[in-house]
Parts: C-alpha cells; structure tokens; sequence
C-alpha cells in the first residue's frame, strides 16, 4: 500500500491520511514504538529541542506510534513535547513504512514496531530514510541529513 494513502489519525481527533499531512512540506517522519518510555522520550525530546532548526531548513517533524491520541497529549504535556505526532492503531502506516518487523528483547522474539526516520520532499516521495536507528542523537543525525537534502535540492533548482 502507498504510504502517503494510509489513514492516521491527527492531533485533532481526525482522520487524514499521511498525504493530508505532509504533502507541499519537506517532512521528517519517524516511526516509534511507544509514549513515555525511556528511548522514545529522548528521542522526542531531541526532535523537539532541535525544531526551530528543522523550522529553518523548512521541514515539519511528525512523529507517529500504535499510541492512542490520549496517549499522546499526555506524552507532549509531561514532556513539553513540540513534535507533531499521529496515531496509527492499527500499525497499517508503519507497516507500509516497512518499519514493522521481528525483534528481539530479553531472548525472546516477537513482531513490533522499529524506530525509524524518514523524509519526505514536498512531492511526497521518500528521499532518505534509516531503519532500526538508535534513540540518543538520531535528531542531530537527521538534521545533518535534511541540511545536505536542501543543499542538493538548491543545487538543481540553480542553472
């Protein structure tokens, strides 16, 4: 299924799919498994602090979980959160994202969500993307990486 088709549900309460919400914006898109634990709040909590620099570059951060919209307002109001996140409950984005697969913790395997980062041009196409990345400094990794996507995008536009 093409991602960008995939309904989600906004921070309003609506439904959309993934195309309503990035479409026309460079977009940072990434994929974690759940609200308030240790790995995601970091996570969230970088992508936050560094915002007005992505707002710079003109990007969007959105970040999207299994996690109920509840869950979510609560996740942004203890942690201060910026990010713009999206309920997936049924995993069906992350699934056509390709970030669903086996894992492993404590021995045990099973099936569940895999942190990881995608951006989108204004065309909604995905331009690069990192799967099963490491919490702590993955934000400043996609800053760079959004840094050199405009540079590239600038150097097409110039004749």
């Amino acid at each position: 299924m093409n991602p960008l088709e995939v309904k989600v549900i906004d921070e309003d309460g609506r439904e959309v799919s993934l195309g309503d919400v990035i479409l026309g914006k460079w977009t940072v898109l990434y994929v974690y498994s759940k609200d308030n634990t240790p790995g995601c709040t970091t996570e969230a909590r970088e992508f936050t602090e560094l915002l007005p620099e992505f707002g710079r570059l003109g990007f969007e951060v959105v970040g999207v979980s299994k996690d109920s919209l509840r869950s979510h307002r609560r996740f942004k109001e203890k942690h201060n959160l910026k990010v713009r996140l999206l309920s997936d409950p049924g995993a069906e984005l992350i699934r056509a994202l390709g970030a669903w697969g086996k894992k492993k913790r404590y021995g045990k395997e099973y099936e569940g969500v895999i942190r990881s980062t995608f951006i989108f041009n204004p065309e909604g196409k995905i331009v690069w993307k990192k799967i099963n990345v490491r919490a702590k400094g993955h934000a400043a990794r996609v800053l760079e990486a959004a840094r050199k996507l405009v540079e590239e995008s600038r150097k097409e536009v110039t004749p």
